[in-house]
C-alpha cells in the first residue's frame, strides 16, 4: 500500500494559516536579546579602539574604555546579556577568562628575543621574590582590618590582586620576536607578568585552605609548602621547559624534508599550548608557569625562524579577541559588582595600586641595576586585570566565601581603576623612558 502523498495539495485551511506557514509579521525587528547583545558587543570594541584615535596617533588605551562602554550599554539595554553574573555562575567566566590568560602568558614568554645576560633576570627575581610577597601581606591586612573580611578571604583578595596582568599590560611589555625592543624596564615587566601568575596560585590555595581548615597552621603548613610550593611550581618549569623542547622538535625540524613551521600555520603550535597547559594540570603542576615556560623554551628554538613571529601574532590575536569579549562583558557586571560598595572598599583599591604595589616595587628593586626613574615606571605599572578575574572565579567554584560579593566589588573596582590610570597615563611613561634612552 503506497503512504500518504507528501508533496500533493494542502487543504484551504493550511494554505490561509499565516501563523503556521510563514513568519509572522509581528516577529520582524522584535530585537531578539542574543543578536542585539552581539550587535552592542561589536560597536564597544570597534568605538574603543577607533574612538581615541580621533585625538592621539599612539596605541590606543582600549581596555578601560571597553569597561565603561560595557557598562553604558547595559545601563541603556537591560536586556543585553553577555555572560551570567560571576558570583552566582563563575564556571563560564573561569574557563574564558583562563584560556585567555594562558594564551597571553605563552605570548609573554615567546617576546623575549634573548634571555642573557642572567644578570638582566635580577629586578624579575626580586618582584617576585620581594614585591608580590609584600603586596599580599599588604593587602590581605587592608582587607582584613579595614575591609572587614575574614582572614581567608583576606589572604584570597591578596593573591586575587597580587600579580600583574599580562593581558593588560602590552603597552609596557617588549615588542613582538625579533624587534628588539627590550629596554630594560619592558624585559622586567614582561617576565613578571610572565611568571607571577602562576606564582600567585599557592597564595589562592592558602585562601582556600584556611577557607576549609582555619587558621591552624600546625595542620596544613607542611602539606602546603611540599605540594603547593614545591612539587606545583617545579612540576609547572619542568612541563613548560618538556614542552617547549619537544614542540620544537615537531615544528622546527622533524621531519628535516617537511618541517610544520614552513606552513606558516599556528594552529598547531597553539594546539601544543593546550597540550602543555592540560598536562601540567593533569600531573598537579601549575599550568600558568608551563606555559609561560613552553613561549621561553619554544622562542629558544631556531631563534632567528620568521615562524616565531607569526605564531606570536596568531597567539596574540586570539589573545586580543577574548580578552574584548571579558572586558565588555565585566562592564556589562559592573553596575551590579559594584553595588555592593562602600569607601572602605575604595580606600583599599586607592591604596593598592597609589601606595601598595610602587613601594612594594620600590622596596623589592633596591640594590638593582635600573636607574631611578626605571625603578619607578616598573614600581608603579603592575596592571591588574584578567589573571584577577580568573583567581576569583576559580577560588568561588571550588568554595563560597563569606564575604564573595565584597571582594568581587573590589576587584571589579580595582581592574576599572588600574585599567583608566596605568592605561592613560602608560604611553607618556614609555616615551619618556625611550628619550632616556635614546640620550644614554
Amino acid at each position: 500500500m503506497r503512504g500518504p502523498c507528501r508533496n500533493g495539495p494542502r487543504n484551504d485551511e493550511n494554505q490561509d494559516d499565516r501563523g503556521q506557514n510563514h513568519v509572522n509579521d509581528d516577529a520582524f525587528f522584535s530585537f531578539a536579546p542574543y543578536h542585539l547583545t552581539l550587535a552592542l558587543v561589536g560597536a564597544v570594541v570597534v568605538a574603543a579602539r577607533w574612538l581615541p584615535r580621533l585625538v592621539s596617533s599612539r596605541e590606543p588605551a582600549a581596555a578601560p574604555l571597553m569597561i565603561l562602554m560595557g557598562a553604558g550599554a547595559v545601563l541603556l539595554v537591560p536586556q543585553m546579556a553577555l555572560m551570567p553574573d560571576p558570583r552566582e555562575a563563575p564556571r563560564a567566566w573561569e574557563l574564558v577568562s583562563e584560556l585567555t590568560v594562558i594564551v597571553a602568558l605563552f605570548g609573554a614568554g615567546m617576546r623575549i628575543d634573548s634571555l642573557r645576560p642572567w644578570r638582566r633576570w635580577w629586578p624579575t627575581a626580586r618582584l617576585l621574590l620581594l614585591t608580590m610577597p609584600l603586596t599580599i601581606l599588604a593587602v590581605a591586612l587592608m582587607g582584613f582590618w579595614l575591609g572587614g573580611l575574614t582572614v581567608a578571604g583576606a589572604l584570597l583578595l591578596g593573591a586575587v590582586l597580587a600579580p600583574t596582568d599580562p593581558v593588560l599590560a602590552a603597552d609596557v611589555q617588549v615588542g613582538p620576536p625579533h624587534e628588539g625592543e627590550e629596554h630594560p624596564v619592558r624585559f622586567t615587566l614582561t617576565t613578571e607578568a610572565a611568571l607571577n601568575d602562576g606564582l600567585a596560585f599557592p597564595f589562592v590555595y592558602l585562601g582556600l585552605i584556611v577557607a576549609a581548615q582555619g587558621v591552624a597552621p600546625e595542620s596544613w603548613l607542611a602539606e602546603w609548602l611540599a605540594l603547593d610550593v614545591i612539587y606545583r611550581i617545579a612540576v609547572g618549569v619542568l612541563m613548560g621547559w618538556v614542552g617547549g623542547r619537544l614542540l620544537g622538535l615537531a615544528l622546527f625540524r622533524l621531519p628535516r624534508n617537511a618541517v610544520l613551521a614552513e606552513t606558516g600555520s599556528g594552529v598547531v603550535a597553539f594546539a601544543g599550548v593546550l597540550l602543555c597547559y592540560g598536562s601540567t594540570e593533569l600531573v598537579e603542576g601549575y599550568g600558568f608557569i608551563a606555559v609561560a615556560v613552553l613561549g621561553l623554551t619554544l622562542r629558544r628554538v631556531e631563534e632567528d625562524h620568521h615562524f616565531h613571529r607569526r605564531l606570536h601574532d596568531f597567539s596574540e590575536s586570539i589573545e586580543h579577541a577574548l580578552t574584548a569579549v571579558l572586558l565588555v562583558a565585566l562592564g556589562t557586571m559592573l553596575p551590579l559588582l559594584l553595588a555592593d560598595l562602600d569607601w572602605t572598599h575604595v580606600a583599599i583599591a586607592l591604596a593598592l595600586i597609589l601606595v601598595v604595589r610602587p613601594v612594594a616595587g620600590w622596596l623589592g628593586l633596591a640594590g638593582s641595576d635600573l636607574n631611578r626613574r626605571s625603578r619607578a615606571v616598573v614600581a608603579v605599572y603592575g596592571v591588574r586585570g584578567i589573571g584577577s578575574i580568573y583567581y576569583l572565579c576559580y577560588a568561588g567554584s571550588h568554595m563560597e566565601f563569606v564575604n564573595e560579593a565584597q571582594i568581587w566589588s573590589l576587584v571589579a573596582l580595582v581592574i576599572l581603576l588600574s585599567t583608566l590610570l596605568h592605561g592613560f597615563s602608560v604611553g607618556w611613561a614609555m616615551d619618556r623612558l625611550d628619550t632616556d634612552s635614546d640620550r644614554d
